[in-house]
């Protein structure tokens, strides 16, 4: 038997006709991913911090990301005309999936130019935000620089100064904030951000910094010539933005914020034309949680814990806060209830007593603006005993704050849940679910409601009835007995004045059934209300 022919050998591809020109399109792209150089790119390391690639790569799901506009740049040519170098622009951008999803991605690279927006190509960030709306896509922007302006010697070297906002130049402004409206937006601050940087993460839904970077809108040697001297920490650092609520949220590395912007996307459409997905509920819907029959002191002084009570009637784990560190009396963030996105409001005693402040306010209106954007039905767990009161309230024009709110509140068209679980007094305490349209409510029965709280306003109108008595402590706690007893959650649900008083056992069952109900009334059209920055 003869032996078997030796297999072939694959032949050499030929050259193609245009192998120069794919050379030379490799030899580019191998220099705009040197980025601005080894020693550069060292530093950025030795700072701790990944470069925008690395970023981008780590965000992406694997082998995901599509880059666009990658040899933009300046380049430098010998008297041939041959390449020397390429020093890439400093924004990086494409397309990718984050868990299966299409999003946007578009980044800052600091080793050119420490980021600054004056050393890119203006087009290609203006396009990723042009891609992102027009494809209906949500935008992820990882921001590390600094103002369109350039710096003081930009002026000498074009010859000009930049007028903000000139002619062709408010392209990037428009859909920064149009974006708002249309798409979701995560912006994530990993280093310095100041200037339009900082305005680009602050244009955002949802915005994360690491705990070593800061943002500002200029940063300590301009403030230092205005006669402050400040250390960058105090003027822009993660403690400093998010308690002022410029920044919703602050981790200690970059692969947490990673995957904070990966959650985050994980509750919402990918634009106002859909609505978000339901996920399948591992949890019963039907849970009865026992700890909730005790989550309530008797003693209406003694404050208690609502995230607890958030995590036992919401899917287990599926709460994701937002804005921890600003407007505290007011918790919110994105649930899960049976599979169903919502966004979540609680009130937190341990602040002001769950009073709302100047602050608080303005957390509700941007969290309202969110929900009715994306559709997001809303759940409010409440316990509010009014605006927050005296002169530091009054010259943060607190009401005028708080009428907003109602606005806000009063605008949306997303269902509605209100769980009044203790305090609902005085026009704050109005301000619990939509005025003029159906919305579900359900009352503890720890709660307790009034136009104003009986403590301390015993003592002025019945103050000669006190007066006249012979032991007015005794006359106090006779009237405070009898007010209470008329003042029974009960007496208001004889008169219709609320609707259903429930065991809060049944909380999660009923919150569930909600989020069943409001199914259909997700439309996914756009929305009335702009998302305020």
């Amino acid at each position: 038997m003869s032996a078997s022919p030796p297999p072939e050998t694959p032949a050499t591809p030929k050259p193609g006709l245009w192998q120069p020109e794919l050379d030379e399109l490799r030899l580019r792209e191998s220099h705009a991913k040197r980025m601005g150089g080894e020693a550069k790119v060292r530093r950025q390391h030795e700072a701790g911090r990944l470069t925008v690639r690395e970023r981008i790569e780590k965000l992406a799901d694997p082998g995901s990301f599509h880059e666009v506009g990658a040899i933009a740049g300046k380049a430098e040519y010998d008297a041939q005309g041959r390449l020397l170098e390429l020093t890439p622009s400093n924004c990086v951008w494409g397309r990718a999936t984050l868990d299966g999803r299409r999003v946007v991605l578009v980044g800052d690279d600091f080793t050119v130019r420490g980021g600054s927006a004056d050393a890119t190509i203006r087009e290609k960030p203006l396009m990723a935000e042009r891609m992102a709306h027009e494809f209906r896509m949500p935008i992820v922007r990882v921001i590390e620089g600094s103002g369109g302006g350039g710096s003081v010697k930009t002026i000498e070297t074009t010859g000009r100064a930049n007028l903000p906002g000139g002619v062709g130049g408010t392209g990037l402004f428009h859909y920064t904030t149009l974006n708002l409206s249309a798409v979701p937006v995560v912006g994530l601050g990993l280093g310095s951000v100041a200037g339009l940087g900082a305005a680009r993460l602050a244009s955002t839904h949802y915005s994360v910094m690491t705990k070593s970077s800061a943002m500002f809108v200029a940063g300590p040697p301009v403030v230092s010539r205005l006669g402050a001297p400040v250390t960058k920490e105090e003027l822009g650092g993660w403690e400093t933005q998010c308690k002022a609520g410029a920044v919703d949220h602050a981790v200690d590395t970059e692969e947490e914020a990673f995957a904070c912007a990966r959650r985050f996307l994980s509750y919402l459409p990918s634009s106002v034309h859909e609505v978000s997905p339901i996920l399948p509920c591992e949890d019963d819907p039907g849970r009865r949680d026992e700890a909730l029959m005790n989550a309530i002191p008797r003693e209406r002084r003694r404050v208690y814990q609502m995230r607890p009570i958030i995590e036992r009637v919401v899917d287990r784990g599926s709460f994701f806060e937002m804005g921890r560190m600003f407007g505290r009396s007011l918790i919110t963030g994105l649930a899960r209830l049976d599979g169903r996105a919502v966004a979540l409001m609680a009130s937190d005693p341990f602040f002001y007593g769950g009073s709302w402040t100047a602050d608080t306010c303005q957390k509700v209106v941007r969290f309202i603006d969110l929900a009715e954007t994306f559709h997001l039905p809303v759940v409010y767990l409440m316990d509010c005993p009014g605006f927050m009161v005296g002169l530091e309230a009054e010259r943060a024009a607190t009401i005028r704050h708080g009428v907003r709110a109602m606005a806000a509140m009063n605008q949306a068209t997303i269902p509605w849940c209100t769980i009044v679980i203790r305090n609902a007094f005085g026009v704050a305490g109005a301000a619990h679910q939509p005025a003029g349209r159906l919305s579900l409510r359900y009352a503890w029965l720890s709660a307790r409601w009034g136009s104003l709280p009986l403590e301390g306003g015993i003592e002025a109108a019945y103050r000669a009835e006190l007066d006249a008595a012979e032991d007015p402590a005794a006359k106090l706690a006779e009237i405070e007995e009898r007010l209470n007893q008329l003042r029974s959650p009960f007496r208001t649900a004889e008169a219709f004045w609320v609707e259903e008083i429930i065991d809060p056992r049944e909380t999660r069952p009923l919150l569930c059934d909600f989020a069943r109900m409001a199914d259909p009334l997700r439309q996914p059209t756009p929305s009335r209300l702009q998302m305020r920055p």
